[in-house]
């Protein structure tokens, strides 16, 4: 990397760390303005809410990477244009398409540490922060749900009450056999999960014979049950958050045991395609606002010019989102809606880039 390559990298991580630390502080205003009204309850004081909102700043910085990233390229761009360096960096032979791949790759590069801490910190972070605010307040970390329904195979588990994730009461378990008979029913008082394993107690198994005309019910007791399942705990936990609140790896599993078990899996699918696809559709974005940056006509200010490519390109991204939304109305493939509209918009954004560099 020679002299004038750093000078530019350091300009725009000089903007995109403003922009940053900008971003940080009205989210921080914001949210303490929310927490003013918690606060004296129980044990919540004021540096307890400034913890909280400081442990989940990782979630914001992971969250709106992509705009601040966005932002800050094209803001520091935009700085070395009004300051007339950029006329002397093209002068000293450095191309339309040179300086608009080398900021794709500084923004890349802050794409990458913003991944690390949102697979890394931000799990850990927003629960930490989650569960010590509910301890500042004098609120249970417990959870004491209505139940759930699950499949699991050949399997249907409903649980009428579910206590902290590892305790159920009142179990049912359906199981199915080939033809899709229900042929055993298994009813317990309480379940201990752990290890995939649901201990049921005070159990009633009633085997159903479907094969006569009349169907033969024959029922044991016993005073446990060792039902082994696929899922785990944590399972049963993210299936509560959405997704974007789930690490990749997290949100790969789910998609996995969803569609073992026949079970829709879309909302998981798009936001791992989006992942997936976020340094492209950064990329395109960047490429729309420098194309603006780069813009001959004399009679609109160079201010207007960005003020236009930031908002045509978070426009974009927020439109890439609607469209997400639209795919499961429509049933549409998530990975198409998730991926052809970047694509197609960081083809032609280059063609255009890549003409105007040859002028």
């Amino acid at each position: 990397m020679n002299i004038k390559d750093r000078y530019i990298a350091k300009t725009l991580f000089i903007y995109s760390l403003t922009v940053l630390l900008v971003w940080l502080s009205i989210y921080s205003f914001f949210n303490f303005m929310e927490e003013i009204n918690s606060i004296g309850t129980a044990n919540y004081t004021s540096f307890q809410a400034m913890k909280y909102i400081a442990l989940k700043m990782p979630d914001v910085v992971y969250n709106h990477s992509a705009s601040v990233i966005l932002l800050g390229c094209i803001l520091g761009m935009g700085h070395l244009a009004t300051t007339n360096q950029l006329i002397m960096l093209r002068v000293s032979g450095i191309s339309i398409l040179k300086m608009t791949i080398f900021t794709i790759k500084t923004a890349l590069i802050f794409v990458f540490f913003t991944i690390i801490i949102g697979e890394l910190i931000v799990p850990f972070s927003t629960n930490y922060a989650e569960n010590e605010r509910s301890k500042a307040l004098g609120l249970s970390t417990k959870t004491y749900e209505e139940g759930f329904w699950i499949k699991d195979g050949q399997k249907f588990i409903n649980v009428k009450q579910n206590l902290d994730g590892k305790l159920f009461l009142n179990v049912n378990v359906f199981e199915l056999n080939s033809s899709n008979s229900i042929k055993t029913v298994i009813t317990a008082e309480n379940a201990e999960f752990s290890n995939n394993i649901l201990q049921m107690n005070n159990v009633e198994i009633y085997d159903i014979d479907n094969t006569k005309k009349i169907d033969n019910i024959s029922i044991n007791n016993t005073n446990t049950l060792k039902n082994p399942v696929s899922f785990d705990s944590d399972f049963l936990e993210d299936l509560k958050k959405p997704p974007e609140d789930l690490t990749t790896w997290k949100i790969i599993k789910q998609i996995k045991y969803l569609s073992d078990n026949k079970l829709r899996s879309d909302f998981f699918e798009i936001e791992l395609y989006e992942r997936v696809i976020k340094p492209f559709t950064l990329t395109a974005m960047i490429i729309i606002g420098m194309l603006f940056i780069f813009e001959t006509n004399r009679s609109t200010s160079l201010g207007r010019k960005i003020f236009f490519g930031v908002a045509i390109a978070l426009s974009f991204e927020m439109l890439s989102r609607i469209g997400s939304a639209v795919s499961i109305g429509f049933d549409i493939s998530p990975i198409i809606v998730s991926t052809l509209p970047s694509l197609i918009v960081l083809l032609v954004s280059s063609a255009i880039l890549v003409k105007k560099s040859i002028q």
